[in-house]
């Protein structure tokens, strides 16, 4: 299996080379030259199957001859050693043909522990076989900095910083980033925003004599093998629903589009989905470029939903270079009118394709927290802000008759807490362990929205400083 970038103006990578980069030199993001496909009998084997033996069919092909098979399932086997649940990602019956997907339980409560915990392994794995050391290197509006943080605290062979907007996370999102104390763990808290964090992170990797100089890898959405790692549980939370038997439809709370275009995969890949439903907050971006066909930057807005609360969805440039027939003149057209007037405009033929798959519903502030007292007074349960967002979309749908929709719940309660008690005029179910995270010390440094100030602590903390 080979990797082009969105861009097209660098050299195909095998797997392993494409997960060490990150993102491409020429400012893309890596996909595979081609999909895999999965033949009827195989989806239909998923029934019942353990998340573990799904994973390994879905994410071989992905991997050509870079990662063994026995290996793989090694690693996918300790991945998800410390999740709460055997399942990994149990599907919830609600009602009326509605579903929700619990992805939060792994050890830092959101679904980006599903990819996150994957990704060090087979990173680490890689590098440790070339005798190397990297320099990981990413953003987050919330949950991806503390999956980062806690997947690689530690490891032999990488040094991990983590960009995050200051006072822009919720509490126990910070100390999920702040209380480790492993010595090759680094929280950055930015003046800023997340589009700020991301822009410097984009900057970093496109700043060559830096990227070299440290060793740079990125664990963000960007990098391919966090989309390819959330795949599997579309497939095995079809695979409950009758799959392939039957369609079935997908509602993903999403700012960076990440999670989505994993759904977008699995359709690539034989998956019978029968829509992607865009959920987000007042920073709808996503659902206005559906809207319109403009996709047209404006002001991120701080909301109960911070995970959202973006404004320039990296993951979407995936999703141009497939809409324009992997035209990637066409999206590097795209990419230079979003640097220079902060927006770009589909043609009739990639807004029909967007449209065919994918909808889109804004849940703004007020809809957010009736839709978690709702589901708290049908089912005497918490849902956090996110899957609420969700969960408002899915409502919403406008589907064929009998097919189900199941909505991505991307985060425990525990990990908003005035969201919650906001909600529901009581404290979320916190488990232990978050309570003992929280009353330990912290460990950050603050630092200015300017590129030079990071690449200078990014240095130092490696020894690369002067």
């Amino acid at each position: 299996m080979r990797y082009v970038s969105t861009r097209g103006e660098v050299e195909s990578l095998s797997f392993e080379d494409a997960l060490l980069a990150g993102l491409a030199t020429d400012g893309g993001l890596y996909v595979p030259a081609e999909w895999p496909k999965l033949d009827t009998a195989t989806l239909a084997g998923f029934a019942g199957a353990p998340y573990g033996e799904v994973a390994r069919h879905i994410l071989q092909p992905f991997m050509g001859d870079d990662v063994a098979p026995a290996r793989l399932g090694e690693i996918i086997d300790a991945a998800y050693a410390d999740f709460e649940r055997d399942d990994i990602a149990p599907l919830v019956a609600l009602d009326e043909g509605q579903y929700l997907l619990e992805l939060f339980h792994g050890p830092t409560l959101a679904f980006k522990d599903v990819a996150m915990q994957l990704l060090a392994r087979l990173m680490d794995d890689a590098l440790q076989r070339r005798g190397r050391r990297a320099t990981i290197v990413g953003a987050t509006s919330g949950d991806t900095g503390g999956a980062a943080i806690e997947a690689f605290r530690g490891r032999e062979a990488v040094d991990i910083f983590i960009l995050y907007p200051q006072g822009r996370v919720s509490d126990v999102q910070r100390k999920q980033m702040t209380t480790p104390r492993d010595a090759n763990v680094h929280a950055l808290a930015v003046d800023g925003t997340f589009d700020d964090c991301q822009a410097l992170v984009k900057a970093m990797f496109g700043h060559a004599d830096f990227r070299d100089e440290v060793s740079l890898a990125g664990v963000n959405s960007i990098n391919w093998a966090r989309v390819m790692a959330q795949t599997v549980y579309y497939f095995t939370a079809a695979a409950q629903l009758g799959a392939p038997g039957k369609r079935v439809a997908f509602s993903v709370p999403t700012g960076n589009f990440g999670d989505i275009f994993a759904g977008y995969v699995a359709a690539q890949m034989g998956l019978p989905v029968a829509q992607l439903m865009i959920a987000t907050n007042v920073n709808d971006i996503l659902a206005r470029t559906l809207a319109s066909g403009v996709y047209e930057l404006g002001d991120v807005v701080a909301t109960s939903s911070p995970s959202m609360d973006i404004q320039l969805s990296s993951n979407f440039e995936r999703l141009l270079f497939e809409l324009t027939g992997r035209d990637a003149g066409r999206v590097r057209y795209c990419m230079d009118s979003l640097k220079q007037s902060g927006r770009f405009e589909l043609n009739d033929a990639e807004l029909s394709l967007l449209r065919a798959l994918f909808a889109a519903e804004r849940v703004d502030e007020a809809q957010t927290i009736e839709v978690m007292q709702d589901f708290g007074r049908r089912h005497a349960m918490q849902i956090d802000p996110h899957s609420a967002v969700g969960l408002g979309a899915a409502r919403r749908a406008i589907l064929p008759d009998g097919v189900p929709m199941v909505t991505l719940a991307t985060a425990h309660p525990a990990k908003f807490p005035a969201a919650i008690e906001k909600a529901y005029d009581s404290a979320p179910d916190t488990p232990a362990r978050v309570h003992d995270m929280l009353a330990k010390p912290e460990r950050f440094t603050p630092v200015a929205n300017d590129l030079h100030a990071v690449e200078q602590l990014i240095r130092a903390g490696t020894g690369h400083g002067a």
